[in-house]
């Protein structure tokens, strides 16, 4: 544990990128193998569930520190993170250790979730006073559940690759799956990880239990159309497809025997499989040795004249957000599985092949299939940018998000990247509305000091009408540069009207332009409706707060299969 937090605090000190990676491969290269795997989980952004509440964790810190409730939530509202204001404000530790990371994680951490209130405040409180202060810090961050320091997933990759001699992108491949929410890495684990290439993986040791492959990710594409010709060629040379709004997910049917099994793995490299009975249904009828990459959303199939659509990733969060899964939703909301990828077929990696050939085995593999929850994701024609220009303007009524333009010549790489082929993202422009910042909230890290995260709303009647009121419906925190945030901040600070803890509720003076990408109807949010990925497009100095939209506007830009 010493060694870990040591770790963290050189990470968390450097901004230099050779520094970081010196402290990490300084590290793995001492570690015991065990202690290595869980510090490669936290690093490479593994977390697992929240250990302890924090209401719980808050009231024993605050009695240990012998702190009245007012002084303590000050001191959380100064500091901005609750794991080191918990951290500073015990007393001195007593008895020291020697623990390594992982019997703290296996032995003390993990068996705190579900341990009986009675027992869970002395267990905490021994704990925590065998540890020394940077300990305490990495100790905190850990049980709330809020681990993150300065270093990337690529560069966990980069330092693995440095201390194995094993290329980058094979330690990418074996790193999928390593961090989803439920795993438990151990010793064994670590060394499948830095193995050389020459001692074998065991059958890709990490593909065979499951695991999926490193995702590869698009680029932007912001130019003017009048640019595509001259930067990108003729469509000609791209396979062209929707931007579906759903999950990104990889579908791995492997093994053999009483071993073949069918894994469906989020993006987020999280375990999804009993969420999608009906897409493990649809694996299990899959070849062994197939790896299917596509994009999982809800599906209307044809009704007379209507014809079969992708329905809103509103939809889609409803089947997310339930614990069970019953007959009558999996009726009223059945997932497919839009495909545009095959990596993998009879066991032979095809991600080197380039993407018109991996396109045209794809399709002949879903027909040979015939499964209903497996559609090939349509390729688009055009013979010029500017009719898939035309074609794209369709885009918001059909429910997605734009454009994939991929080259048709394209390998299948790692993240984002453009060493082996590109994919480019030509998203449509966000929806937007006017709203006035009404709540705000103190930030996190370097914004800890400023309030930085902001609660919007948009007036509940048109101008004119009496008793007219405004309506929270979003948070952002994103889309001001530092200079503005600065000035925002100091408007908060003369505007507030009261406090709530962290929170400020202020008199409406400021209006934003928001962007979003989807809105639906929600009978969760006070307003009836909710966005998604809102930011802040620009600071409308220009505009008075009673010009600001109203909940009407909103509505207005609700699709129309969510009237």
């Amino acid at each position: 544990m010493k060694d870990f937090a040591a770790l963290y605090r050189a990470l968390d000190a450097s901004t230099a990128s050779r520094d970081k990676q010196a402290a990490l491969q300084a590290y793995l290269r001492a570690a015991a193998p065990a202690d290595a795997a869980w510090a490669v989980y936290f690093l490479a952004g593994g977390k697992p569930r929240q250990l302890v509440p924090t209401k719980v964790l808050k009231e024993l810190a605050r009695e240990a520190a012998g702190l009245p409730e007012w002084l303590f939530d000050e001191s959380y509202e100064a500091v901005g993170d609750l794991a080191e204001t918990i951290a500073l404000l015990l007393p001195p530790p007593g008895d020291a250790h020697d623990l390594g990371l992982a019997t703290w994680v296996t032995d003390h951490l993990l068996p705190l979730r579900g341990m009986a209130p009675e027992a869970l405040a002395d267990t905490l409180r021994m704990q925590w006073a065998r540890l020394a202060a940077d300990e305490r810090l990495v100790y905190f961050k850990l049980i709330t559940g809020a681990f993150r320091v300065g270093v990337s997933r690529l560069q966990v990759t980069q330092a693995l690759a440095a201390v194995s001699g094993v290329d980058a992108k094979r330690i990418a491949q074996r790193l999928m799956g390593y961090t989803h929410i439920g795993a438990r890495p151990g010793a064994a684990d670590y060394l499948r990880l830095v193995a050389g290439e020459e001692e074998g993986d065991d059958a890709h040791a990490g593909e065979a239990r499951g695991h999926p492959y490193p995702f590869f990710l698009a680029h932007p594409l912001q130019l003017p159309l009048k640019q595509f010709d001259a930067v990108l060629g003729p469509p000609s040379q791209w396979v062209v497809e929707w931007k579906w709004d759903g999950i990104r997910a990889q579908i791995v049917r492997r093994g053999s025997g009483d071993a073949l099994g069918t894994w469906i793995w989020s993006r987020g490299e999280e375990l999804v499989s009993e969420r999608f009975p009906e897409l493990q249904a649809m694996g299990d009828a899959l070849p062994a040795g197939t790896v299917i990459d596509g994009e999982i959303v809800v599906w209307a199939a044809q009704q007379g004249e209507a014809a079969a659509h992708v329905r809103p990733f509103a939809d889609l969060q409803k089947r997310i957000g339930r614990k069970t899964l019953g007959p009558k939703l999996l009726r009223e909301l059945p997932v497919v599985l839009l495909a545009y990828d095959l990596l993998e077929e009879g066991g032979q990696d095809l991600r080197a092949l380039p993407q018109h050939e991996r396109r045209a085995r794809l399709e002949q593999l879903v027909a040979t299939v015939a499964h209903p929850a497996l559609l090939a994701s349509p390729v688009l024609q055009g013979d010029s940018w500017a009719a898939l220009a035309e074609l794209r303007e369709q885009a918001r009524s059909l429910g997605v998000e734009g454009m994939m333009l991929k080259a048709r010549d394209a390998a299948y790489g790692v993240g984002r990247t453009k060493d082996s082929g590109v994919w480019w993202k030509w998203k449509i422009d966000p929806l937007s509305v006017d709203a006035v910042l009404i709540y705000a909230q103190r930030g996190h890290g370097r914004r800890a000091s400023l309030y930085s995260d902001y609660t919007f709303a948009v007036w509940n009647a048109p101008p004119g009408t009496e008793g007219r009121a405004l309506v929270p419906f979003a948070k952002a925190y994103s889309g001001l540069t530092d200079a503005e945030m600065a000035r925002v901040d100091a408007v908060i600070r003369k505007t507030t009207v009261e406090s709530f803890g962290p929170v400020r509720s202020v008199r409406p003076t400021l209006v934003f332009e928001l962007g979003f990408e989807g809105i639906a109807r929600s009978a969760r949010h006070k307003s009836g409706i909710a966005v998604r990925f809102p930011r802040m497009l620009r600071w409308r100095e220009d505009k008075p707060v009673q010009e600001a939209d109203s909940i009407d506007t909103l509505a207005a830009l609700l699709p129309h299969s969510d009237p």
